[in-house]
């Protein structure tokens, strides 16, 4: 038994919710090549393909630097980007909830780092809440 709606009974949002959702998950894809653009040429490939991550080799500074890049936030971050475009694109957008959840993890990652490129995940958190807000007054 499967519980899935079929397509035309989806609930549809406005057209600007919808085009505030695409924007937002550009804006999450440009953060995430920003994101690569700032660390992929600092890190230690070379090392790292020789095994000093899974020897235990490699000293706290590129084990961090692998946690910033490639074990990171930027794939879940293009993916989610991708849904975003493809969920407007369709004429949806996420729920509320969704904005003020990056607003309260990037708060946080702010608080226990500082003023840094977390900021920049306001931009489609404020995107999506402001998606919500129109789509609930339409």
């Amino acid at each position: 038994m499967t519980t899935t709606a079929p397509p035309q009974s989806l609930r549809q949002s406005t057209p600007l919710a919808a085009r505030l959702t695409v924007i937002a998950g550009w804006s999450l894809l440009v953060i995430a090549v920003a994101h690569i653009a700032a660390f992929a040429f600092i890190v230690p490939w070379g090392d790292w393909f020789a095994g000093s991550l899974r020897s235990g080799e490699a000293d706290l500074g590129s084990v961090a630097d692998f946690w910033a890049l490639p074990g990171g936030i930027v794939l879940p971050t293009v993916l989610t980007g991708l849904l975003m475009i493809r969920l407007g694109r369709q004429g949806q957008r996420l729920g509320i909830g969704f904005g003020i959840a990056l607003i309260v993890w990037a708060g946080f990652c702010v608080f226990l780092l500082g003023p840094s490129g977390f900021l920049g995940v306001l931009v489609p958190a404020g995107f999506l809440i402001a998606a919500a807000v129109v789509d609930r007054k339409a």
